[in-house]
């Protein structure tokens, strides 16, 4: 297949044989009804807000394992979400993930997560480094699992998941009850520490799925998260992080066609 007209080496090392033959059990294991109600592959043009000469297309990808974690809000921590990721790697520093709000065949897209490499991550201007959040705790805390994975299949995965950061933004805000994705993206953090989660949203993702956060814990404590600590740049610096939306003065293509006559 034809590359895109923008094609960009993504940094990273080439996908390795060990992460490939991870990606084959895992998704001879798990379910994928989500992806598989995607019956259409098309091709079209966007450009940004912004600047109209910014141009650019893209298509839908294999999924080979979806993890589950929860969400929150950027600028506000009470709004937690339930997110079941659809990853693919890029290569063996860069993973890209769908978000949906389930993993049956009715469930929502609601966002997309990029996850790399603590020395990808590394390399990000400082005013990036606080939309990326850590997954150390997620890991090692037992809430991001792999459902119906074995453990030692899952544990072999989350090792390396757990030295990594990731970038999320969700557009549809399904815990608000929107009927369809209203308002602007939102920038998604994720759990750093205990007591953070919502005990509720915590009972029902265990009970519907049957696992234990706890044992999982325990399982897990033998991990690390990345090799020189955690950014004090990452998971927003600590603070909040709002999406707004402002006016600007639309630079125009060369056709000098109008804007939004």
């Amino acid at each position: 297949m034809a590359a895109s007209c923008h094609d960009v080496d993504v940094p990273g090392k080439p996908t390795e044989t060990g992460t490939a033959l991870l990606e084959a059990a895992t998704g001879a294991i798990q379910g994928f009804a989500p992806i598989n109600q995607i019956h259409q592959h098309l091709c079209a043009f966007h450009f940004y807000g912004d600047d109209m000469t910014r141009q650019g297309f893209a298509p839908v990808i294999h999924i080979p394992h979806p993890p589950c974690a929860f969400h929150f809000y950027g600028d506000d921590m009470t709004r937690q979400v339930e997110a079941h990721h659809f990853c693919a790697h890029l290569n063996e520093d860069v993973r890209q993930c769908l978000v949906f709000d389930g993993p049956d065949a009715g469930a929502r897209l609601i966002g997309v997560e990029y996850i790399v490499t603590e020395e990808l991550f590394l390399t990000l201007p400082d005013e990036e480094k606080p939309l990326w959040h850590t997954h150390e705790f997620e890991v090692k805390g037992g809430v991001l699992f792999m459902p119906g994975v074995p453990g030692v299949v899952e544990r072999r995965d989350l090792e390396q998941v757990a030295k990594t950061y990731g970038k999320t933004v969700h557009f549809w805000q399904v815990d608000r009850g929107d009927a369809l994705p209203l308002g602007l993206p939102q920038i998604m953090m994720a759990l750093t520490r205990e007591g953070q989660l919502r005990q509720d949203l915590a009972d029902c993702v265990e009970k519907k799925f049957s696992v234990s956060f706890e044992k999982e814990r325990e399982n897990r404590a033998y991990m690390s998260g990345p090799a020189h600590g955690i950014h004090p740049l990452a998971n927003a610096a600590g603070k909040g992080l709002k999406t707004e939306i402002r006016e600007v003065d639309l630079p125009a293509a060369n056709t000098g066609a109008r804007i939004f006559t």
